[in-house]
């Protein structure tokens, strides 16, 4: 019994010891964490990070799901985009909480820090398509289609389909159903851009089936391995864009 007694008396010291360790433990943590904080490098690079959660690492993403890559993409196209989020003329609530306190400069900042990056591409997403189906795509791409009213995409995406700086975006290496979405969002209004918004127009002429046929096509070709956005187009493009074409 008196042993008994005597480890009573000592646990309530045992255990202010063992609360005053845990303490310290946490203090020390804490304050790793911060000094780790404190030594990160405060350049925008670092603060891209956030960026990657989502758009992937560096900004490529992937050839799969629906989150497009924005490495590459030409400077001013991703600053009209960034400003179409914050402006709500591209519906998505994360982006838009994520934009609505920064700066157009701010927002040229990080447009000019993802069009700077080169990077591989990934394999293409869709195989063994339907002829037929690639076929009608590879047209309206290549010809358009007079009649409804569609000009061929290479009349603004540029020959190889890579974009054309400042303003216009390449269309190669985008998942099928990022693709599908944003035509399908044109059409129905859900995504718009300056005016006179000419990619609205002309989604409005595609048929339900011609917005598969692109997003089949497109996302069938492999990227060049040095692709990079045209500086200009051989003749003025089909109509006028707000959000500036060359």
């Amino acid at each position: 019994m008196q042993a008994s007694d005597q480890s009573a008396r000592r646990a309530p010291g045992w255990a202010a010891l063992a609360a005053c360790i845990a303490r310290a433990g946490v203090t020390l943590l804490l304050a790793a964490n911060v000094s780790a904080a404190q030594d990160l490098p405060d350049t925008l690079g670092q603060r891209m990070q956030a960026c990657m959660g989502c758009h992937g690492n560096e900004g490529r993403a992937t050839n799969h799901g629906y989150l497009p890559r924005i490495a590459g993409k030409p400077a001013g196209y991703l600053y009209n985009q960034l400003v179409n989020f914050r402006e709500g003329r591209r519906p998505n609530a994360d982006m838009a909480a994520l934009l609505q306190h920064m700066t157009d400069d701010y927002l040229r900042d990080i447009a000019g820090y993802f069009a700077a990056s080169k990077l591989p591409y990934p394999p293409p997403q869709t195989t063994g398509a339907d002829a037929a189906v690639l076929s009608r795509g590879q047209a309206l791409v290549r010809q358009g289609d007079a009649a409804q009213g569609i000009p061929a995409c290479v009349q603004c995406h540029g020959a190889a389909m890579t974009g054309v700086r400042p303003s216009v975006p390449g269309l190669l290496g985008l998942p099928r159903d990022y693709l599908l979405g944003q035509l399908g969002a044109w059409r129905s209004g859900q995504r718009r851009a300056a005016s006179p918004d000419c990619m609205a127009h002309i989604a409005r002429q595609l048929q339900p089936a011609d917005v598969g046929a692109l997003a089949t096509w497109l996302s069938s070709q492999p990227v060049p391995g040095d692709a990079e956005p045209a500086d200009g187009l051989p003749l003025p493009p089909p109509a006028d864009c707000g959000s500036g074409l060359p």
